[in-house]
């Protein structure tokens, strides 16, 4: 399992986005890649952006099976659930749309399983993909 540690995470958001699709875990996911830096890009930025009112850290655990990816981000920001936001009605034109939540919505459907839990005062939201036979 591969973990990074980042401090002070406000406006590092392209940096921390760097060290995590640059691991081995995440670039040899050839073709699941795209969906795997959409997805840490949505999530890092918005937690760089919105998790702590001054600034703080971040936790990024990768674990990669053979046919499975896992990503854990861990904050100890504010207790936000992104899974209780709800999902913008992407039927409607963009002029009607609100504002945010589509970097979840994406999530959700570009990923297997995404399972948000607060332990021992931390955010902690897990994806799972299921990769590809890259061989």
């Amino acid at each position: 399992m591969k973990k990074l540690h980042f401090e002070s995470v406000k406006d590092k958001a392209d940096e921390i986005v760097s060290a995590v699709i640059g691991t081995d875990e995440v670039s040899s996911c050839k073709n699941d890649f795209f969906t795997l830096h959409l997805v840490c890009e949505e999530l890092i930025v918005n937690i760089a952006s919105y998790a702590y009112e001054n600034d703080g850290y971040l936790d990024v655990e990768i674990e990669k099976m053979p046919s499975e990816i896992t990503i854990r981000f861990r904050d100890g920001g504010k207790k936000f659930n992104p899974l209780e936001r709800e999902m913008p009605d992407t039927t409607l034109p963009l002029e009607e749309r609100g504002i945010g939540g589509l970097g979840i919505f994406l999530t959700v459907k570009k990923m297997d399983s995404v399972v948000y839990d607060y332990v021992n005062g931390e955010n902690v939201l897990t994806v799972k993909k299921t990769i590809v036979n890259e061989k």
